[in-house]
């Protein structure tokens, strides 16, 4: 029986079938009396669903969420709450979604319910990326994180492939990353490994047969503990550079990370063998970036940088950026090293150290 308390979590985490549909006796579980449904305009059709299984304990539907967090859409949402006097949100969506729950949260206090229908583990985490006037900020809070996440692989059934994979190769950074965390411990090291060995075996199942709802469970797990990882310990050069990446370039989120992630992996591998050697083991190698560059090519994912839109021109730049603001990481950050990573992703290259 898969346990996520086990792992030190304070959530009240479910994973079963057909859950989205039997919502009453969870949130009795909290107390709370009315919910405020949120998700993005594209989920709106889920949101009135939701609002109508809930019946007279909806206050109300806010389909408004967007990427990044905007603070002018949290502050829309926070009159619209204290309008509707709804005590908790339920947040149905991937990370735009559960982001303005927690804005939400941060400001108000209500209660947060999470209801994930992408494998971005933003609801296992107490951070939040706001955007305002161009600018992200990133905070940490404890009272970020929602107090129930419901995991219904129902939901992701119809997730199209190329997303999931992107959204699956995005959380599995998470837990990488995490095994050489400067605060790492026994137990997120535990959990990471867990991790990644539930969407090594659950992911080319789902390629296989996308709506199996029984692997699409699996790598909700493996979501999880990619988030948990998150949540509990700090990350490194991969995040560092995807942030650069996607916040000057604006590129997409997921499809970054795909990409970049074997190559942060061969730059970081020398300096901490023994910490990734399991990685290697899992994805059946005995190189650990290039094991995930495989396994990211076998699943179908993007390989190349220039294929999201980014011209030559734009490597010095970043390059530039990410080896400002000196940060923790169990390599020396150089200039020449960053844009020698970055022109293998670039170009689509098998990693190298």
């Amino acid at each position: 029986m898969f346990d996520p308390q086990k792992y030190g979590s304070d959530q009240n985490v479910v994973f079963e079938i057909g859950v989205h549909r039997d919502l009453l006796r969870h949130i009795d579980d909290l107390g709370v009396k009315r919910v405020l449904i949120l998700t993005t305009p594209q989920q709106s059709s889920l949101g009135l669903d939701l609002a109508a299984q809930l019946g007279t304990r909806t206050a109300g539907v806010f389909c408004r969420a967007a990427m990044h967090t905007p603070v002018s859409v949290t502050e829309e949402a926070v009159a619209h709450l204290n309008e509707v006097g709804a005590d908790a949100v339920l947040s149905a969506g991937g990370g735009s979604t559960i982001g303005l729950g927690k804005a939400l949260a941060l400001r108000t206090g209500v209660t947060q319910i999470a209801l994930p229908t992408t494998y971005a583990g933003s609801e296992c985490t107490p951070i939040l990326g706001q955007t305002e006037n161009g600018v992200k900020t990133t905070m940490r809070d404890e009272k970020l994180r929602p107090a129930m996440v419901l995991y219904d692989p129902e939901l992701v059934a119809t997730l199209p492939i190329p997303m999931t994979v992107t959204s699956a190769l995005n959380a599995m950074a998470h837990s990488v990353e995490g095994l050489y965390a400067r605060d790492r411990t026994p137990e997120a090291t535990e959990l990471a490994l867990f991790s990644l060995r539930a969407f090594q075996a659950s992911l080319p199942r789902v390629l296989e047969t996308p709506t199996d709802l029984e692997a699409r469970l699996e790598t909700q797990k493996g979501a999880w503990a990619c988030g948990t990882v998150l949540g509990q310990v700090g990350m490194a050069l991969h995040h560092k550079l995807c942030h650069t990446l996607g916040g000057t370039l604006d590129l997409p989120h997921a499809e970054t990370h795909a990409i970049v992630l074997p190559h942060a992996i061969a730059y970081n591998s020398a300096s901490v063998p023994e910490t990734l050697a399991p990685v290697a083991e899992i994805f059946g190698s005995t190189d650990p970036a290039l094991a995930l560059w495989e396994f990211a090519r076998d699943m179908g994912a993007p390989l190349a940088l220039k294929d999201l839109g980014i011209g030559p021109e734009d490597l010095d730049r970043v390059a530039d950026l990410a080896v400002q603001n000196p940060y923790w990481n169990p390599r020396e950050i150089t200039r020449p090293g960053i844009r020698d990573l970055l022109e293998r992703a670039w170009e689509g290259q098998a990693p190298a150290a």
